[in-house]
């Protein structure tokens, strides 16, 4: 064992030590070693880099990281991306400096019945699959590992972000998949996108990979065995990442893949099956015409039953995902599977997930594994993972905009309230956008609802000019307004102010 010091190439005032025991953390094309004091690593190419691969490890290192990361919101990417942030060379070889993954990002336990995976990576491959979840899988991780339900919206939230910056910048991960993010769901909000190491630079370097198996979009994988210089050869690029997205949203909300079913093609090799499931002839699962890909005996075999609801497409359809989501849902699997440029784009993904956790409710059974689901717009409302009957009534808020002086038209975006559910600015007025940009005062809540002596009540924290329209009474700061069936609320006079129309549902 020994500790090597090595300049940086890119600024020769700065060194970085490793430390070779010989056995280095193997990737897919590097060897990786950490610092003395494990606060970064050093990840050698197996194979020396032409100028081109050079040139693009630099550019990334040096302007798309200070485009990122020093403007503003900068600290907020250090969050999502592990980012190489300098290069060093031995004996040839090129070696990139990438901080080391937070601790959250680190098994405690692992498995529910060993600890196999104890202090192992959290890569996203464990939380997609009812294979890691379900209590009579040999597989199941700890109940302590596993999060909610809403805790994989965030998760799916701050992926799409990840993404949308990626493509913002005009780049491409090219690799996109669960094996190349992280994820911390117990803590709602831990995503980390890592090899950033190989992205795409669209007109100046092509992709070193096709991608992980799962999530390679279909045109890259039928054309994969045409020649990199043939133009009907298909390479990885923004619309490939657009896949890969929308298979990652699909598996952490529904632990299924949403090409991988029971399609047969005849007698043919493992590979060419494959090629055609997942390539050329790719089928979503939850096709409304085509039913015949609609099982998972390939991946589960006999054992179906085990892994329920999962399996069971009747139980639990991408439509419990709300309709904002199946929305894109059909454009990513139906009209975009097979033509790319109409896949939903990551801002698509991001608004609908947000949009889609106003619609959340709380399960009343305290006992259930996901804790929320999403409202299903009847008045008969059950869980539909534990099949509980949600035991209170349900305020619905459909919010409007001032399209000119005194009229108002629907935003196609509702509220569904819970007991202590938060009225926010980016609720109150459509001029502020719930994203990464938002201020610290802008996340602060404009109010409350609450469910009080038997009836619902908004409490107003915040908003200057609450009015009740149909009592034509204004609600000041610190007092309260019920909420009733038809109730009309004024949430604000400013421009971009919005009015809700409420109907108790669920009673």
């Amino acid at each position: 064992m020994q500790t090597i010091t090595l300049k940086s190439i890119l600024d020769n005032t700065k060194t970085y030590q490793y430390v070779d025991n010989g056995e280095p953390m193997r990737g897919g094309m590097k060897d990786v070693y950490f610092s003395p004091d494990k606060s970064y690593v050093v990840a050698f190419y197996r194979t020396k880099l032409d100028f081109n691969a050079k040139e693009r490890v630099q550019l990334i290192t040096t302007k798309y990281k200070d485009d990122f990361f020093k403007k503003d919101g900068g600290d907020f990417w250090k969050t999502l991306y592990c980012w190489p942030y300098d290069i060093v060379e031995k004996d040839g070889l090129t070696g990139i400096i990438v901080p080391a993954y937070d601790k959250r990002f680190f098994f405690k336990q692992g498995y529910a019945s060993n600890d196999i995976l104890k202090g192992k990576e959290k890569e996203g491959k464990w939380f997609a699959s009812a294979k890691f979840r379900v209590a009579t899988s040999k597989t199941k991780l700890d109940n302590s590992e596993l999060g909610n339900w809403l805790s994989y919206f965030q998760v799916c939230v701050n992926i799409a972000r990840g993404v949308k910056r990626l493509h913002s910048a005009g780049l491409a991960h090219s690799d996109l998949s669960y094996k190349n993010v992280l994820i911390d769901p117990t803590n709602g909000s831990g995503a980390n996108i890592i090899d950033i190491d190989g992205l795409v630079v669209p007109g100046k370097f092509a992709p070193d990979v096709i991608g992980t198996a799962d999530f390679i979009a279909p045109e890259v994988l039928s054309t994969k065995h045409l020649n990199k210089t043939d133009p009907n050869r298909k390479l990885p690029n923004r619309h490939t990442d657009l896949h890969a997205l929308a298979v990652l949203i699909y598996m952490y909300l529904l632990y299924r893949h949403p090409l991988r079913g029971g399609n047969y093609f005849g007698q043919i090799d493992e590979v060419e099956e494959e090629n055609f499931l997942m390539g050329s002839k790719a089928l979503f699962v939850e096709h409304p015409t085509e039913s015949k890909n609609r099982n998972f005996k390939r991946e589960y075999g006999d054992n179906l039953e085990k892994f329920k609801p999962w399996t069971d497409l009747s139980k639990t359809p991408y439509t419990i995902t709300g309709p904002y989501l199946k929305e894109l849902f059909d454009q990513a699997f139906i009209k975009g599977l097979h033509n790319p440029l109409e896949r939903p784009i990551a801002d698509a993904w991001e608004q609908a997930l947000i949009k889609t956790n106003d619609l959340k409710l709380e399960c009343s059974n305290k006992q259930c594994e996901q804790k929320w689901f999403v409202f299903n717009n009847t008045n008969n409302t059950k869980c539909p993972f534990c099949n509980t009957k949600y035991n209170n009534t349900i305020p619905v808020l459909d919010l409007f905009y001032q399209f000119r002086p005194n009229v108002w038209k629907p935003e196609n975006q509702r509220i569904v309230v819970y007991n202590n559910a938060t009225l926010h600015q980016w609720h109150s007025n459509r001029n502020i956008v719930r994203n990464e940009k938002l201020t610290d005062k802008e996340k602060v809540s404009d109010g409350y609802f609450a469910f009080h002596n038997n009836k619902w009540v908004f409490v107003n924290q915040k908003l200057t000019s609450l009015k009740d329209v149909t009592e034509d009474k204004q609600i000041p700061i610190g007092s309260m307004v019920e909420i009733t069936n038809g109730k009309k609320l004024l949430f604000s006079k400013e421009d971009g102010g919005r009015v809700a129309i409420i109907t108790i549902a669920n009673n």
